[in-house]
């Protein structure tokens, strides 16, 4: 049976990645075959089709394979089969496909889209079960420059320095931030603490002159932007 064979090598002609990939392009292989090429081999009694499937079915209940950006070494190493090369491996594909996706995003980010914001940072943000505190910075035409991890808290909290984030701005010559967290419950509605950060940082903000424009909260496949939900008003009570 092909499960039991080790190496493409062991697999008909019609049914290896690499030929297949030669033949008609990456973009006919499966998510399977695609893993199984990064894989290359099995082990014994394990095909490295078969490795790839067992590393989907891991990555299924935590959002499929944008999830190989947060999943430790140890999570992968308890699948029969993936050792510390291979489990280190994976990590590096979930790193670069998020590196391509987030650099062909880059030009489209801006400050006066919050969709755009959020859809950056979605599939970095969104599969992350503890929360994370970024800072993003954008130049006078409201261009994307940078961000920065400010916190990374558990799930119920998360504490950041405003000091911190304002410095930010500065070594890089921000005119405008935005601050964007995570839920993972996947519930993006705002919480009082994140209303009483947001004044803290607004306040902070117009003393300094570099605007905090919006705090976009990152959901599951959803979010919430405080500007669009009239919390950036000066004449908002939080």
């Amino acid at each position: 049976m092909i499960e039991n064979r080790n190496t493409m090598k062991d697999l008909p002609a019609s049914e290896r990645p690499y030929e297949k990939c030669m033949s008609f392009g990456p973009e006919v292989l499966s998510d399977a075959e695609l893993l199984a090429v990064i894989l290359k081999s099995g082990v014994p009694g394990t095909s490295a089709r078969k490795l790839a499937e067992l590393v989907l079915a891991r990555l299924a209940p935590l959002g499929g394979l944008p999830a190989l950006k947060n999943i430790s070494v140890d999570e992968l190493t308890e699948l029969s089969g993936i050792g510390r090369i291979k489990a280190v491996q994976l990590q590096c594909i979930g790193e670069l496909g998020m590196r391509i996706s987030r650099a062909s995003m880059h030009a489209s980010v801006r400050l006066t889209s919050p969709a755009s914001i959020s859809d950056y940072f979605m599939e970095e943000m969104r599969t992350l079960d503890h929360e994370v505190v970024k800072a993003a910075y954008f130049d006078s035409k409201g261009g994307y420059i940078t961000s920065k991890d400010l916190s990374r808290g558990t799930v119920s909290r998360s504490v950041i320095s405003p000091r911190e984030f304002f410095i930010e701005a500065l070594k890089h010559r921000a005119v405008y931030t935005v601050i964007l967290h995570n839920h993972p419950s996947g519930d993006p509605a705002p919480s009082t603490e994140d209303l009483e950060l947001t004044l803290q940082l607004v306040r902070a903000g117009r003393l300094l002159q570099i605007p905090v424009y919006d705090h976009i909260i990152i959901g599951d496949h959803c979010y919430t932007s405080f500007l669009e939900c009239g919390y950036m008003n000066d004449d908002f009570a939080f």
